[in-house]
């Protein structure tokens, strides 16, 4: 990880304007910000670490803990909500043992809520890998796991498995 850093690292001055596009390469490269190489971003930049987290936690692109291979984001918008979103994202929860914006031990599935997909006329809906999933009921979720659970390979989910 050291290396992978310094690499990133090279290609900038060190100053605090620079902040922003470092975490982004940092993302990019990780997938998620460690705590560890903010540390080290923090020595390099001469900006504080608790600065740092504020900036990256503002935007919504940056991520403080791995994404799994399999990343569901469930819309919590108007729409979505109303047709039961909060049970989608329940059901989930309950079939992979984690909690809202966790992610498996496995690194395998991670769930986030988001406020909107906007595919309200979906409702409720979600996206698997980048795919939209239209009107997802509690059945939906059980055929994806009992699926999943009956594979032997782990290679991601498909557009059809939802």
């Amino acid at each position: 990880m050291e290396k992978e850093l310094l690499e990133i690292l090279s290609s900038y001055q060190g100053i605090r304007s620079e902040l922003i596009p470092i975490l982004q390469d940092i993302q990019s490269n990780f997938g998620y910000l460690p705590e560890e190489i903010l540390k080290n971003v923090s020595r390099f930049t001469r900006t504080p670490v608790s600065e740092i987290y504020g900036v990256a936690s503002f935007y919504s692109q940056f991520r403080f803990t791995p994404q799994g291979n399999n990343h569901i984001m469930v819309c919590t918008g108007t729409a979505c909500h109303v047709k039961g979103a909060d049970r989608i994202i329940e059901g989930i929860e309950r079939h992979l043992g984690i909690g809202e914006d966790g992610v498996t031990s496995d690194l395998e599935y991670s769930i986030e809520s988001v406020g909107c997909l906007g595919c309200c006329a979906l409702a409720p809906c979600a996206t698997v890998n980048n795919d939209i999933k239209s009107n997802i009921t509690l059945k939906d979720i059980k055929k994806i796991f009992r699926h999943r659970k009956n594979e032997t390979k782990t290679d991601t989910l498909s557009s059809d498995d939802i």
